[in-house]
């Protein structure tokens, strides 16, 4: 049986899964980059957790991270439309159907990546902080 934070990095990868670019999970970047764009979420660290003692519970603030990356021409449209996608994705459901207290991306910081022989990729990382409470720190 899956963990409370496996189960919701498995949700969160499933709604970016529904998003029209590639999504994968804690891949190394591929030598190509899709049409619609590449997502990959990382699972990031679940942090210090605030703990309260009656009933026990640890209460995680967990920044994982999803980085997102588009080629081509229209590069920089394809990575707003991409992130704004995200971000649409995310405000849907801000508690992955009941897992989460909340979830809440942060701003990306963009960086364009030549790339030798091919248009340039435009990619960044995007911190997603997710909140939510569980009674073993290893469960």
């Amino acid at each position: 049986m899956p963990t409370h934070r496996e189960t919701i990095l498995a949700a969160l990868h499933a709604r970016l899964s529904a998003l029209p670019a590639t999504a994968l999970r804690g891949e190394v970047l591929p030598e190509r980059v899709p049409a619609g764009g590449l997502l990959i979420l990382r699972d990031g660290e679940p942090g210090e957790p605030e703990v309260t003692l009656s009933p026990l519970a640890y209460h995680y603030q967990h920044r994982a991270e999803i980085e997102a990356v588009v080629q081509g021409a229209a590069r920089d449209i394809a990575f707003d439309t991409l992130t704004a996608s995200i971000g649409a994705a995310l405000a849907a459901d801000r508690t992955l159907g009941g897992l989460c207290d909340w979830v809440e991306a942060e701003a990306p910081r963009p960086v364009d990546l030549p790339v030798e022989g091919a248009a340039s990729l435009k990619a960044a990382v995007i911190p997603v902080v997710l909140h939510y409470s569980t009674d073993d720190p290893l469960g």
